[in-house]
């Protein structure tokens, strides 16, 4: 069965990188007591101790309800206060990036904070218990799940389909309003087109600011359904790169004398975060047609690089193509992820959301899975975003299976069989690529129908990569895939 036999596979794919910090389970501060009747239509503090180093306070709070006892809920910080939900959340998070609605946005300051209760509503004779969890965040922590939802959108390994790559009001995207006028393009409907495309995760990536991390919390719970991972691009004026998988603070200045410094500390922070880079269209044009698109960075670190833009938009049918670089760099030994990016700047034109979209195999639908699934390579590019257009790229060797992403080492003289499997491509037709050139070994007749066709291989117990590119019959890329790596 088409895309589900891979679910046997990759049951704990994780990212050491991102594995190795989890947020705590267990909260730092627990408060406890009670209200009776003198507490009605009053106010009462908690007093808590935030430490230094602390950069999110994360609150959860729950009470007896069962004689219809009321216990509204705000916070205030050491010089002001900090917001109030009534009775309308039991949980919320504050911090300088990103905070819950209801609640103001600002640096986490060191001292005595208190929970601020308000009781509109407790009846005679009546003793309610309340208990108040407190969690402390610091730099670089990890969200077990996701930033922005405390449990998976959806269970279970699947594939999952999404854009990386997305733009609006935070930054330059734009789209027209009652006037027809183009207006900065709020948020909201940059997500809407995604949930028109039938998508289930995507990033938006504004340029180096991190002031839409607020409205991708406030706007998460309700679209239950799609996944919103938060992500900046990185853009300076040596290239772009998107980093997903944080809301902490990244400088994003390259200067023209230290301009490869400047770059390494950039990774530096990012690894430091646990987050995900990705350098975006990197054979774009730069100069006055587009300053900075292009990367430049002199000796660049490509080893410390996890993704690559090998798609951006329909640019595979333009001269600046990103794909022979990414293929380039992997001939030099690097594996580095190659991912699809629609860029979208113009919010509500829909159909260019998800134009490409990144298929991604992972073991849930979170944050933390689909970006394990990403830096492992686990993932192809389905350049025109059909929503339906699938492959598998599979090898065996004995009696375990790999996808594509992972590596094997395959001794001189070891018989390999890879296996590709396709889901509505009829009528389009394969190219195998080995080390960047593409092989004649394989059946490149057109499909028809959903089809599975195998390729035995004989290892010169050398280092190689192989992948599938698929094409239509006017020769239009349709799918890219990741590689399967050989003696990596």
């Amino acid at each position: 069965m088409i895309m589900k036999s891979l679910l046997a596979l990759c049951l704990a794919v994780l990212s050491s990188a991102t594995a190795q910090v989890p947020l705590t389970q267990k909260p730092d501060i627990t408060l406890h007591g009670s209200v009776t009747r003198a507490d009605y239509e009053t106010y009462k503090e908690l007093p808590f101790t935030v430490p230094a180093g602390v950069t999110r306070i994360s609150v959860e709070y729950t009470y007896d309800r069962s004689q219809h006892t009321v216990i509204d809920i705000g916070l205030l910080d050491p010089q002001r206060f900090r917001g109030w939900a009534g009775g309308a959340k039991t949980f919320f998070t504050v911090s300088e990036s990103d905070t819950t609605p209801a609640f103001l946005s600002g640096p986490i300051v060191p001292g005595t904070w208190k929970i601020l209760f308000g009781i509109p509503n407790i009846r005679a004779n009546t003793t309610t218990n309340y208990e108040v969890k407190i969690w402390f965040g610091h730099e670089g922590d990890v969200a077990t799940v996701s930033t922005f939802s405390r449990e998976p959108l959806r269970k279970g390994p699947a594939w999952y389909r999404g854009d990386l790559h997305l733009h609006d009001a935070h930054s330059d995207g734009k789209c027209p309003n009652q006037d027809g006028e183009k207006v900065p393009c709020p948020l909201y409907n940059l997500v809407l087109g995604a949930v028109d495309r039938g998508l289930d995760f995507i990033a938006i990536t504004d340029h180096n600011t991190t002031s839409h991390f607020s409205d991708m919390r406030e706007l998460q719970p309700y679209f239950s359904h799609l996944l919103l991972i938060p992500g900046r691009e990185i853009t300076t004026f040596y290239g772009h790169a998107n980093v997903w998988g944080t809301t902490d603070p990244i400088d994003f200045r390259i200067q023209h004398d230290t301009a490869t410094k400047d770059f390494v500390r950039i990774l530096d922070r990012v690894d430091a975060l646990h987050a995900t880079i990705s350098i975006n269209h990197p054979a774009h044009p730069y100069g006055e047609i587009c300053m900075g698109c292009g990367w430049t960075v002199p000796n660049t670190p490509w080893e410390r690089i996890h993704v690559l833009e090998a798609i951006n938009g329909d640019d595979p049918t333009k001269p600046y193509s990103s794909i022979p670089l990414w293929e380039s760099k992997l001939n030099e030994g690097h594996r580095i992820a190659a991912i699809g990016g629609s860029d979208n700047h113009t919010g509500t034109e829909h159909e260019k959301t998800g134009y490409p979209t990144t298929v991604v195999y992972a073991q849930n639908l979170s944050e933390r899975a689909i970006l394990d699934g990403i830096r492992a390579g686990h993932d192809f590019i389905d350049a025109e975003g059909s929503k339906t257009r699938a492959i598998e790229w599979t090898a065996q060797a004995g009696k375990q299976t790999y996808m594509m992403g992972d590596a094997l080492a395959s001794p001189a003289g070891a018989k390999l069989t890879f296996t590709l499997a396709t889901r509505a491509l009829n009528g389009a037709h394969p190219e195998l690529i080995i080390d960047g050139k593409e092989s004649q070994e394989f059946d490149a007749s057109d499909f028809k129908g959903d089809v599975s066709r195998t390729f035995h291989y004989t290892s010169d117990g050398k280092r190689h990569w192989l992948r599938i590119n698929i094409r239509d019959t006017n020769n239009k890329l349709l799918i890219l895939s990741n590689p399967i790596y050989l003696n990596f």
